[in-house]
């Protein structure tokens, strides 16, 4: 399904995405590594098995990233001029090897763009749940859409 357009969201729009995720000790371990991100707690099992934890931690930029991918095709494939922010980033729960991740997106803001006629400003709020119902992360985009050509 292709993106939509600015003009055809309407503020409380909500999309709860097909996309399912059940992240792996490979997802974690490339972001750790593709990031020179060293934190124990997301790379050696007996310091994280230390932790009040009590296992490895999934690196909070790859559940970030997972859930902004997996909304952009419902969102704003093919009708996205530029992301213009992610804002109010919030990870209030952790996420482990082995969870599966589903998000859902909601419309919260429409402006007109001013420097540009054949666009717009839709802002995003995603969410993203594990398999417990658990908010994992959260944000606010805030994307500079085009017009559709009606």
């Amino acid at each position: 399904m292709a993106g939509r357009f600015f003009d055809q969201w309407q503020v409380g729009d909500r999309i709860a995405h097909d996309i399912r995720r059940t992240v792996t000790e490979t997802d974690n371990l490339l972001i750790s590594t593709l990031t020179h991100n060293p934190q124990p707690l997301h790379l050696d099992a007996e310091a994280a098995g230390a932790s009040e934890f009590g296992r490895i931690l999934v690196n909070g930029t790859f559940t970030f990233a997972l859930m902004v991918g997996v909304t952009v095709a419902d969102t704003t494939l093919g009708t996205l001029v530029a992301n213009l922010g992610y804002d109010e980033v919030r990870m209030p729960s952790p996420v482990f090897i082995g969870d599966t991740l589903q998000a859902e997106t909601e419309v919260v803001a429409l402006k007109d763009s001013r420097s540009r006629p054949d666009a717009g400003i839709v802002t995003f709020r995603h969410v993203m749940r594990n398999q417990r119902d658990e908010v994992v992360c959260q944000c606010l985009r805030t994307a500079l859409m085009k017009r559709s050509a009606a």
